[in-house]
C-alpha cells in the first residue's frame, strides 16, 4: 500500500512524457555531435525550452498573449551580469538576481495591464517591452548599449562542499539540463494544482470566474509575474552561455520568436507544446540554414499553415492522431466481441 501511494504521489510530480523528455535531453550531450550538430546547440535549446515553458503559463494556460516577453528575458541576462560585476561573483546569487529582477519588473507591469484582456492586453505588453528595450539601448553606462555587457563568466556551481566548473560546454549542458528539469517539474505541478485549474478557467471565461468570486486580477497578475520570473531565469542562463548580455534579445523580433515556438509546438493544448516548438525552431534554423539563408521564411510558412489549418500545433496533431488510433482499437475490440457473450 505504501509503495502504491508513493507511486501515485510521484506521478503527481512526474509523467511518462516528462521521463521521456528527461531521458532525451539528459543524454543529449552524448549523441548530439554524432548526428552532425554541435554541443552548444543543446544548451541553447534547453534555455529556450525554459523560456517557452514559462511563457506558455501565460499564453497557453491563462490565455493572455504577450508580445514583449523578450524584455524580461533580457532583464534577467543584464541582472546576472550586473550582479556578477558589482555585487557578488556567485552563480546562485546571479541566477537569483536574474529571476527576481524579471519578476519585479514583470509584476510592476502586470499591475497596469492585468485588468485588460485580448488585443488591449497584447498591445500593452508590446508597449512596455519596447520601453524596456529603449531603456537598455540608451542607458549605456549600465547596460553597455548596443555593445552589451561583455565578459560575463560561467562561475562554478557550489553545491555543499563540492564545486562544479561550468566553463566547458559539456558541464554547462548538464547544468542547464538540471535547471530545465527543476523548472519543468515545478511548472508541471503548478499547472495541475488548483491554481492552474483556476488559470485555465479564466482562459475559458474570465467574466464567469469573476462572478464566482475569484479575484481574476490577482490570478492574472500572478501568472504574468511567474512567467516573467521564468523568463528572467532563462535570460540569466543565456548570459552565462553567451558570455554576455545583449540588448537585441529584448526587441520585438525575439519576443515574437517565443510566440512562434509556443504556437507551432501546440502550447495551447499541451504542456509539452513549447518544448516541441523550440526543438523544431532550432533544428529548422541549423538544418535549413545550411541550404538557404531564408530558412526563417520556411519556418514562417509552417507557422501560417499551422494557424490556418491546425491551430493546436504539432501537439494537437499528435493528440488527434492518438485519439483516432484509440477509437479504431476500441471499434475493433467491440467488433471482435461475440454477440450476446462476455
Amino acid at each position: 500500500m505504501r509503495i502504491g501511494a508513493l507511486a501515485r504521489g510521484m506521478m503527481g510530480w512526474l509523467s511518462p512524457a516528462m521521463l521521456v523528455a528527461f531521458a532525451l535531453f539528459g543524454t543529449l550531450p552524448l549523441w548530439i555531435e554524432a548526428v552532425g550538430l554541435y554541443r552548444y546547440l543543446g544548451i541553447e535549446i534547453l534555455i529556450w525550452c525554459i523560456f517557452a515553458l514559462g511563457f506558455n503559463l501565460l499564453l497557453g494556460y491563462t490565455g493572455l498573449p504577450s508580445f514583449g516577453h523578450g524584455a524580461y528575458f533580457g532583464i534577467g541576462a543584464y541582472a546576472l551580469g550586473l550582479t556578477q560585476f558589482h555585487l557578488a561573483a556567485s552563480l546562485w546569487v546571479g541566477l537569483l538576481a536574474a529571476t527576481l529582477a524579471a519578476a519585479v519588473m514583470g509584476g510592476g507591469v502586470a499591475l497596469f495591464i492585468s485588468h485588460r484582456r485580448g488585443i488591449y492586453f497584447a498591445l500593452m505588453t508590446i508597449a512596455f517591452g519596447q520601453m524596456f528595450f529603449f531603456i537598455a539601448s540608451k542607458w549605456t553606462s549600465v547596460t553597455g548599449g548596443e555593445d552589451g555587457l561583455l565578459d560575463i563568466r560561467r562561475l562554478p556551481a557550489h553545491v555543499g562542499f563540492a564545486a562544479f566548473d561550468l566553463t566547458g560546454n559539456l558541464a554547462m549542458s548538464y547544468f542547464t539540463f538540471a535547471t530545465f528539469a527543476v523548472v519543468t517539474v515545478l511548472l508541471w505541478r503548478l499547472v495541475h494544482s488548483p491554481f492552474g485549474k483556476v488559470l485555465r478557467a479564466i482562459k475559458q471565461n474570465e467574466t464567469r470566474m469573476a462572478y464566482l468570486g475569484y479575484r481574476v486580477f490577482a490570478y492574472k497578475w500572478a501568472s504574468f509575474t511567474l512567467s516573467c520570473a521564468v523568463a528572467g531565469l532563462a535570460g540569466g542562463l543565456f548570459a552565462m552561455a553567451q558570455h554576455g548580455a545583449y540588448v537585441q534579445v529584448m526587441n520585438l523580433q525575439w519576443s515574437g520568436v517565443v510566440v512562434l515556438m509556443t504556437l507551432v509546438g501546440g502550447g495551447l493544448v499541451s504542456f509539452w507544446g513549447p518544448v516541441v516548438g523550440t526543438v523544431l525552431y532550432f533544428v529548422a534554423r541549423d538544418l535549413l540554414g545550411m541550404y538557404t539563408e531564408s530558412w526563417l521564411l520556411w519556418f514562417g510558412l509552417m507557422f501560417m499553415l499551422v494557424v490556418m489549418f491546425k491551430p493546436e500545433g504539432v501537439a494537437g496533431i499528435w493528440q488527434a492522431a492518438a485519439a483516432r488510433a484509440g477509437a479504431r482499437r476500441r471499434a475493433r475490440a467491440v467488433a471482435l466481441q461475440p454477440a450476446g457473450g462476455k
